[in-house]
């Protein structure tokens, strides 16, 4: 008697973090896209775009595992355990993440949980929002005399409140980029306003790179009022600097003092 045999698949683990890039899809690199299409599993955040699931096969598992700033719907023990559990029972999970994994978007810890489960890991970068939303709208780190270095800085740390770094930062000439912060702006504009810094130039960018962009261009002492007028939320990224005098808004405020100045005189 011949016995039919039944090969069961063997499923190989596997976790690959993907930068998604700050919004823009055409942004994700070719080889994010590579990862995506070899993956069972997608666990993806609430700032990535979801037309890239399009290039992950029609019948993996696509799964939303939110990450907004300020919502614990998911926390992130719960985001390493479906994503060890997917991978332990499916295979290849693709984790993809907003920006670049490795730019506040705790990516060590889930490759960390990953290898301790001895499951083989992946890193893709990503187009991080704190360099490529001021590139997209023309404003540089660092140029010239007005810039020499720059300085990535969260918002707020891992107890809600204002990172110290940002009071040395605000000491400094570099150009500041604070990423969740834009819900803090009256307490972080103080801090430069504390070191004299009135009249320095600031850039706040929402939903950067993506078709809902708003930009919006002025300076320290009244940024905090703009952004009310504006109505503009999180997601948003502000940027402190010299730098942001380059951009084309920032014109017409250099055109208000000027006349201001005649007036006076």
């Amino acid at each position: 008697m011949i016995l039919n045999k039944v090969e069961k698949t063997q499923i190989e683990p596997k976790i690959t973090l993907v930068g998604a890039g700050p919004g823009d899809p055409d942004l994700l690199t070719l080889k994010g896209v590579k990862a995506l299409a070899s993956a069972d599993v997608v666990l993806y955040d609430a700032l990535v775009n979801e037309a890239l699931l399009n290039y992950a096969p029609e019948n993996s598992i696509k799964v939303y595992v939110g990450k907004r700033s300020g919502d614990e719907t998911f926390s992130q023990e719960l985001v390493n355990k479906l994503m060890i559990d997917y991978a332990l029972n499916y295979g290849h999970v693709v984790r993809l993440k907003s920006g670049d994994p490795f730019v506040f978007a705790r990516g060590f810890e889930e490759i960390d949980v990953a290898e301790s489960y001895s499951i083989p890991t992946e890193i893709v970068p990503g187009v991080s929002s704190a360099l490529g939303v001021p590139g997209l709208q023309k404003i540089p780190m660092v140029y010239g005399n007005l810039s020499e270095s720059f300085w990535v800085v969260t918002g707020t740390n891992a107890n809600g409140e204002i990172s110290p770094d940002l009071y040395v930062a605000a000491k400094s000439n570099a150009t500041i980029v604070v990423l969740m912060g834009i819900e803090k702006i009256k307490d972080i504009a103080a801090i430069f306003k504390a070191e004299g810094k009135y009249d320095l130039p600031v850039a706040v960018i929402e939903n950067g790179s993506s078709a809902s962009e708003n930009v919006v261009v002025g300076i320290v002492d009244t940024i905090e009022e703009l952004i009310e007028e504006k109505k503009l939320a999180s997601p948003a990224l502000l940027v402190f600097g010299n730098v942001v005098s380059l951009h084309p808004q920032f014109n017409s405020i250099k055109e208000f003092y000027a006349i201001m100045a005649q007036e006076e005189y």
